[in-house]
């Protein structure tokens, strides 16, 4: 089922949270609405579903614009973060109460209801566990019930929001992992809310990055990684670091350090951010061409070792992260000063030189750029 989504606005109050949201999805795509508290994803998917209305714009189903449909017109599966299992009702009755509840001219004979819910509960691999109650089942199992329940009713459309939210970081991500091999095997249009980087990329085909009520990055994983359309987006996926450099003509000069631009793009000549990832920052020898910075303090997390450090030369606090088995890192310590070279990095028009703007929302210098140095 492909989706299409044209113009969608939803306010509670004065609060606007969505404006103007336009988005096309392919059938059989795994999506992920990815943003932090108050962004809109949430509402954007209960919209899909039909639990909210929209002020103003269309959604279609294929070629039907469900918009105004109710929810039970829709033919949507829709998991909770917190299951919404009935506690009365075992395994095999949760997962075959959508086929029950059906009208009674729709409605499957009750020995085809009872196959098609172990069939489904085979499949989300809880066989054998039918006769069990939602209070005898780890959060992991009573959240593939849920998912189970909700392919009963084969849906058009399967929605989720933070599927994975209860639940621990180890059993997240063994779920993450058998919801996108469960994907595969069904092939249904899937789009799920959460507000894990991690989680969004680990497990989607394309990411709608949002802020605000409104879309500010769609695209593959690696295309919102890779190539951050803005600020935000780059701040959103991962730890960052925003150095003071300069552009002039072909060149970048950040903290001392020049860097050719080797991209095909126009550059505009005056200040800009330069937004680079910890892991991007390159330890070098005196020799090299590079930028100087102190190290304040150190912390090792399983094989990276972190480092806190401020530039020699406008005194910015950034974050280094460095394979531990690939530096001798026992000169990585406080007090120990080092040399420093760009990776991988995007430029962005600083954000004070532009009248009103603030570093989330800042206009790009050069589009969407995203490159390796030359001496990188």
């Amino acid at each position: 089922m492909d989706i299409r989504i044209r113009g969608i606005h939803k306010s509670f109050g004065s609060f606007a949270a969505l404006a103007g949201v336009d988005l096309d999805i392919h059938s059989g795509e795994l999506i992920a609405l990815l943003g932090p508290s108050g962004s809109g994803k949430t509402t954007l998917l209960r919209s899909i579903a039909g639990l909210e209305f929209p002020d103003a714009g269309a959604i279609f189903f294929g070629e039907e614009n469900i918009a105004g449909r109710p929810i039970r017109e829709r033919r949507v599966g829709f998991v909770f973060q917190h299951y919404a299992l009935f506690k009365h009702m075992n395994v095999l009755d949760n997962v075959a109460f959508g086929l029950r509840v059906r009208e009674r001219g729709e409605r499957p004979p009750e020995p085809l209801i009872r196959e098609r819910a172990r069939e489904l509960i085979d499949l989300v691999q809880l066989g054998g566990l039918e006769t069990r109650y939602p209070s005898q089942l780890s959060g992991g199992q009573r959240q593939r019930v849920a998912l189970a329940r909700a392919l009963a009713i084969e849906p058009r459309v399967l929605l989720l929001d933070e599927p994975f939210g209860a639940l621990d970081a180890k059993v997240r991500k063994d779920l993450r992992r058998w919801l996108r091999q469960l994907h595969d095997k069904t092939g249904y249009t899937t789009i799920f809310v959460t507000h894990d980087q991690e989680e969004a990329l680990e497990l989607a085909d394309r990411v709608v990055v949002m802020n605000r009520g409104r879309i500010e990055q769609f695209g593959t994983t690696d295309e919102v990684y890779e190539q951050p359309a803005t600020p935000f987006v780059f701040d959103f996926l991962g730890n960052t670091n925003v150095l003071s450099g300069e552009v002039r003509g072909r060149e970048l000069f950040v903290d001392g350090q020049t860097v050719p631009i080797v991209t095909d793009t126009i550059h505009a000549a005056g200040p800009v951010d330069v937004y680079v990832r910890p892991g991007d920052l390159r330890i070098a020898d005196a020799a090299t061409p590079g930028f100087d910075a102190t190290i304040h303090g150190t912390q090792r997390t399983g094989p990276i070792l972190r480092c806190t450090a401020v530039t020699a030369g406008t005194g910015r606090a950034i974050e280094i992260e460095v394979p531990h088995l690939h530096y001798d890192t026992q000169a990585l310590r406080a007090g120990q000063s080092v040399r420093l070279r760009l990776g991988q990095f995007s430029v962005f028009a600083r954000s004070d030189a532009v009248a009103g703007a603030t570093p989330r929302d800042a206009p790009l210098l050069i589009g969407s750029e995203r490159q390796r140095s030359r001496l990188g």
